[in-house]
């Protein structure tokens, strides 16, 4: 029998990058998969690409009310039992220059929309006998990012908000996580790698000196939302080759 056989997940930010890795391997396993996100034909692209036992549901993470619908809809095709809170957002610039709208914009995506998550699916997982949810966090929330105030105070307050929801939630069967990625090749970070000082920089701070691929998180996602982590909750686990013994990125090499 595999692995994940009668398991339903639902993953935020499913259409792409590490959301869509983590729906390949949980497929993989056994499991049932709705991808969640805005825009319906990259969901639709991928949910062809990832064949039976994929299906997705279009909603804005940041708005609660339209994602407790979305939630609800995913439960009635079939119970939910895994939750992937891994929809985000970044910018970059100086502190003193950001804008209450920018800083507003990041907050609803990465901090809101992972209460949301959180809240609507860790309620239905409850009633469905208990299960497993994992953030989507970065080493941003580890390491300062000079440059990048509001990622980083909203991927340190998933954290955070991780560990309590995993105190809260335990009693009934629920467990909690994050990853907290380095610098992975996604659509996201895609300015990044376009900038070869900027790429060097990040690898020149990684003991094991490679930027990360989706898979690699999507791996230890299926960890601990797996069986093999059924006495683990609560944890905020770096996958980042080693970025987080060394100092955060130097954002500023990326000025013209």
């Amino acid at each position: 029998m595999p692995v994940l056989e009668n398991q339903h997940a639902l993953i935020t930010g499913g259409g792409s990058g590490i959301g869509l890795a983590t729906a390949r391997v949980l497929l993989a396993d056994g499991a049932r998969v709705t991808l969640l996100g805005r825009t319906v034909g990259r969901l639709e692209e991928a949910v062809a690409q990832l064949g039976d036992g994929a299906s997705f549901v279009a909603a804005d993470i940041a708005d609660e009310t339209v994602l407790e619908r979305a939630v609800a809809q995913a439960n009635e095709r079939e119970p939910l039992t895994i939750a992937v809170a891994n929809a985000g957002t970044g910018t970059a610039g100086p502190m003193l220059m950001t804008s209450r709208d920018e800083w507003q914009r990041v907050m609803d995506t990465n901090l809101n929309g992972t209460f949301f998550t959180f809240k609507h699916a860790g309620a239905a997982i409850a009633a469905n006998g208990g299960g497993a949810m994992c953030a989507v966090s970065s080493i941003a929330g580890l390491r300062t990012h000079k440059l990048m105030a509001a990622y980083c105070t909203s991927k340190a307050a998933i954290d955070m908000l991780v560990r309590n929801a995993a105190d809260e939630l335990g009693a009934q069967g629920v467990r909690v996580n994050s990853v907290c990625p380095g610098l992975v090749e996604t659509d996201l970070s895609a300015g990044l790698h376009e900038n070869e000082a900027m790429r060097a920089d990040y690898v020149s701070c990684m003991p094991l000196a490679r930027v990360g691929s989706p898979d690699d998180v999507a791996s230890v996602i299926r960890f601990l939302t797996g069986p093999e982590s059924s006495w683990m909750t609560g944890v905020v686990v770096p996958v980042d080759g080693g970025h987080h013994l060394r100092r955060g990125p130097n954002l500023e090499v990326m000025a013209p």
